[in-house]
């Protein structure tokens, strides 16, 4: 008989409804019962595309003996970290302070009264291995521990909830802002980014990528040149690797290995809108490697073939699993995306298999489970025989060409997978809720697509997600984080309003070379940021809060995000839009409000910099933001270039003889006489010779 998770709306959630498992929502009603019946609360927090994720739901939630004991000595509740990434982030946190790591499932065990944990973990087998303990260990282990050891029960508790507080509270006193701080950080970031470590796993980690990109500038001599030569590397790994699906486009979450070759299938909004942005920054500097014009290209067809819901929003994910017959039991990881050596033989003309052994990493035994994730060894344009075959293989994958097929309907659960009619290969499960943050990321990587290739599909898929938002996210007067199709859910959080203003800011800037846009995009903007202002700003300590003043009674803190993870942190984001929001509006409260931010997380800054690459990209505004004045005519050529701080205006009126005003901070510049010296004014300070002309 299904549990009570039936009921939700959540993919993730419903994925456990036939656990043996008496699982609870998070809410007022389950926490009153794990104090009342003085059972410790086992919190398992994920999301649906998670591989282990569903690997655990199928060992030991489903595990009957392991149910019963959970079920009678614990008050058991799921979360979908993806409905609730405050508690995620809470919860992670205090993971990482008891094991120095973190990841998904995310499994901790709280006491009743105060919930606060006392111990915690990802992946528990059902039986012992991993030189892992079975699962029903533990669980037996925990609640005699909570029985019978009260003191070191409280002494654990009290550490965390120590260096929660501590955490929370930052130093008041402001340090540094200045143009070295800048340089510090990006220097960090561009150590990060240039490591192998071999054996470990890969990951995008697109906010530290785009500071090394766009702080290059910036640095002078062999520094610069070490930036921008690890920003390249990070976009051929990106572009060539397994990591990027070579045959239908998009991008999977990450490698298990440093080489970039087999990736972590499942393929999530967040990921690809960031990556999209870091490409097309990278071709914008002049690097105008024909890989990355195609994994861009590849990312938007992506998007409009699977990922475009028909009211205009995008979806959130794609599963890592998928079922290689109907009558499977359980998914296979990766099973759509790979291929068998002998089974693309046939495929091809012996031309088109040469060119595809020359071009990728092919062979008999495979490189994934005896089979072949496709990785190019090459770079450069795909010559026509490539791209047939290539061609071929998306055909058998989806039982239809490149050409003829327009959109996929999504399985939205597994039995929608195993029932459907498919053309081609099962495809893996879809969660189609909108997300408002990971929409705004897309939306923004899609803007700033448009204003380097001026495509007018980059341009309208971004407009249509937005509009969606703008008419259906907000309820009794406040945005809303989620859309299960048509049903509004969720208060907003920081990250869904700093990128919902920060896509609606890069919208508005990409509108002034759209010849079809009928929006006040920043007038919607400064909507958004008034609201975010008064719900979520935190007077005390500066910065934004993660939740709103009204919505946040069960937290036991409530954080201040400005440390990058996958996604930037919201206070990064949100800063560097204060600051652009300042430049286009000439409005300084919001540049005063910008600076208030910085400084509140200024000893993060100093004594941190690997945590918030974002962080400096907001310093990176405050300190070289531009605006730029000129004729409509001249917009898309000067916007299609490298300018990562700059905004542009119409100008209404220029000096006789004049082409553009270049203005930074409350002062402007000589008015320009010519394209080149229009350029030049348009560098940030100290920085080395413009790479590029108009």
């Amino acid at each position: 008989m299904p549990n009570r998770l039936a009921h939700s709306k959540s993919l993730y959630l419903r994925k456990h409804a036939n656990n043996p498992i008496n699982w609870w929502f998070w809410g007022e009603e389950a926490l009153a019962t794990a104090k009342a019946e003085n059972k410790p609360i086992f919190l398992s927090i994920g999301y649906s595309s998670c591989h282990w994720c569903t690997v655990m739901e199928g060992e030991a939630f489903s595990d009957r003996a392991i149910a019963d004991y959970i079920n009678e000595n614990f008050l058991p509740i799921k979360v979908d970290r993806e409905e609730r990434p405050d508690l995620d982030s809470l919860y992670m946190q205090t993971l990482q302070m008891m094991t120095g790591q973190g990841g998904w499932p995310l499994n901790v065990f709280l006491s009743p009264e105060d919930l606060v944990p006392f111990y915690g973990g990802t992946y528990f087998p059902a039986e012992p291995r991993y030189n892992r303990p079975g699962f029903l260990q533990v669980l037996q282990t925990l609640r005699r521990f909570y029985d019978e050891d009260k003191e070191k029960l409280q002494q654990v508790k009290d550490t965390i909830l120590t260096t929660l507080n501590t955490s929370k509270n930052l130093s008041q006193d402001a340090f540094d802002l200045s143009e070295e701080v800048l340089r510090r950080g990006a220097m960090v970031a561009t150590q990060i980014i240039g490591e192998k470590e071999f054996g470990r796993p890969s990951f995008p980690m697109m906010p530290y990528s785009l500071l090394v990109l766009h702080s290059s500038p910036l640095e002078i001599k062999a520094a610069a040149q070490e930036a921008r030569s690890v920003a390249i590397q990070r976009g051929d790994d990106l572009a060539l690797g397994g990591i990027c699906d070579h045959v239908a486009g998009g991008f999977h979450r990450y490698t298990v290995d440093a080489a970039w070759t087999v990736p972590h299938f499942e393929k999530m909004l967040y990921d690809n809108g960031q990556i999209l942005g870091f490409l097309v920054d990278l071709w914008s500097t002049g690097e105008n490697e024909p890989a990355y014009d195609r994994a861009i290209a590849g990312i938007v067809d992506w998007l409009k073939r699977e990922m475009t819901a028909p009211e205009g929003y995008f979806y959130a994910a794609q599963d890592a699993d998928n079922f290689v017959r109907p009558t499977d039991a359980e998914p296979k990881e990766g099973a759509f995306y790979v291929w068998r050596y002998n089974d693309i033989k046939p495929l091809l003309t012996d031309l088109e298999f040469k060119g595809l052994r020359e071009s990728f990493v092919l062979s008999l035994e495979g490189n994934f489970e005896g089979k072949n994730v496709l990785k190019r060894s090459v770079k450069g344009k795909f010559a026509k025989k490539l791209e047939n075959a290539l061609s071929k293989l998306f055909k058998v994958r989806y039982g239809e060409s490149r050409e003829t097929l327009k959109t996929v309907t999504p399985a939205q659960n597994s039995e929608e997978a195993k029932t459907l009619n498919w053309k081609g290969r099962i495809p893996p499960v879809t969660d189609t809720k909108a997300i408002v943050a990971w929409n705004g990321l897309t939306i923004s990587g899609l803007a700033k697509a448009y204003t380097v290739f001026q495509k007018p599909t980059y341009w309208q898929l971004a407009a249509q997600a937005a509009t969606f938002i703008l008419q259906n996210q907000w309820k009794n007067g406040r945005l809303h984080r989620l859309n299960y199709q048509g049903t509004v859910s969720i208060p907003a959080q920081s990250e869904d309003y700093a990128f919902l203003i920060k896509a609606l800011l890069d919208l508005q800037q990409a509108s002034l070379i759209s010849p079809d846009s009928q929006t006040n995009w920043l007038e919607e903007a400064q909507k958004v940021q008034q609201e975010f202002d008064e719900w979520l700003w935190n007077e005390e300590m500066g910065g934004y809060d993660n939740t709103a003043k009204d919505a946040s009674d069960d937290l036991l803190i409530r954080e201040r995000s400005y440390i990058d993870s996958a996604i930037p942190s919201a206070n990064g984001i949100a800063i560097a839009n204060l600051l652009r929001l300042s430049l286009l509006t000439d409005n300084l409260e919001y540049r005063d409000r910008a600076e208030r931010g910085l400084k509140a997380f200024s000893r993060v800054m100093e004594e941190s910099p690997q945590a918030c690459p974002s962080l400096f990209l907001a310093l990176h505004w405050y300190r070289n933001a531009t605006v730029v004045r000129t004729t409509v005519e001249r917009l898309p050529t000067l916007m299609s270039q490298f300018f990562p701080v700059a905004v542009y205006q119409i100008a209404k009126s220029l000096p006789s003889g004049a082409i553009g005003i270049v203005c930074r901070g409350t002062s402007c510049l000589e008015p320009a006489q010519s394209e080149a010296r229009l350029l030049d004014q348009m560098q940030p300070l100290d920085a080395p010779a413009p790479p590029m002309t108009v």
